[in-house]
């Protein structure tokens, strides 16, 4: 990390005439993003800290926080309370198909990942919970919270709802494999299809834009869908969050008989 900073000229020190304020931050702010660019710092790389750079720039903290501030609205680092400022990763392509899984859309990327089970609980449908699952309102649903992530980095998190009791045991499974799919299959679901998605954006709240590692100032993507199985019964709904820094989503529309977890 020492060659890294050295490759980086400090601010000169005043002279006669002192440069304006705004000057010293803009030009730090250019020298890192440059930096960032030639892989100075690359992908994932958390960057030297605040105390660090204000040294080797010849600047204040505030300085410096106010350039780190800057790259993240940029969507060039993400700024972690308590550990550090890192640098982005690069978006992440997934599609949105038929029959495209979690696991299946990473590997085509080259990212191994699955998906982590944070929370399950039984719940009542709420009227439009019960007329996308086709079932009757107050009817017992499996609620999950899920992780999507990939490389250990979080890129969605997402809210699921299954038809009690057909899927009784899923969290279990998916709790087990890291696999809705493989829930499914324990279930007797061999194959399902996507019926329709609907895509979104907006504003993270504080909890959500925490578990995305994300700035709450930085727009997600919602995407809502609801799952069916080969005889066309509603199996799952799900509304899942989307980093909108980290994914790019691809809307695949011809037919895809890919079906791995």
């Amino acid at each position: 990390m020492t060659a890294s900073i050295a490759t980086l000229s400090p601010v000169s020190p005043p002279c006669a005439r002192r440069p304006a304020r705004a000057s010293f931050w803009t030009r730090i702010t250019a020298e890192l993003t440059d930096a960032i660019g030639r892989g100075v710092y690359p992908p994932g790389q958390r960057l030297p800290s605040e105390h660090a750079l204000a040294e080797q720039f010849g600047v204040n903290r505030h300085t410096i926080r106010r350039c780190l501030a800057n790259l993240c609205s940029q969507g060039l680092v993400r700024i972690t309370q308590g550990s550090g400022t890192y640098v982005e990763d690069f978006a992440v392509d997934l599609a949105l198909g038929k029959r495209m899984r979690h696991q299946q859309g990473l590997a085509q990327s080259g990212l191994r990942g699955s998906l982590v089970l944070l929370h399950a609980q039984t719940v009542r449908a709420s009227a439009a919970l019960a007329r996308a699952l086709q079932v009757p309102a107050r009817s017992p649903l499996l609620a999950l919270r899920v992780m999507g992530e990939a490389e250990g980095r979080p890129l969605h998190l997402s809210e699921r709802w299954f038809p009690l009791p057909r899927f009784e045991g899923l969290a279990a499974v998916v709790r087990e494999t890291g696999s809705i799919t493989a829930g499914f299959r324990a279930h007797g679901v061999s194959d399902y299809t996507r019926r329709e998605s609907r895509i979104t954006a907006e504003l993270p709240d504080a909890a959500l834009a925490a578990g995305l590692r994300q700035p709450a100032t930085r727009p997600v993507l919602l995407v809502e869908s609801l799952n069916v199985d080969p005889e066309g019964r509603p199996i799952e709904w799900a509304r899942a969050w989307f980093a909108g820094d980290r994914v790019k989503l691809n809307i695949q529309h011809g037919e895809h008989d890919e079906r791995t977890a």
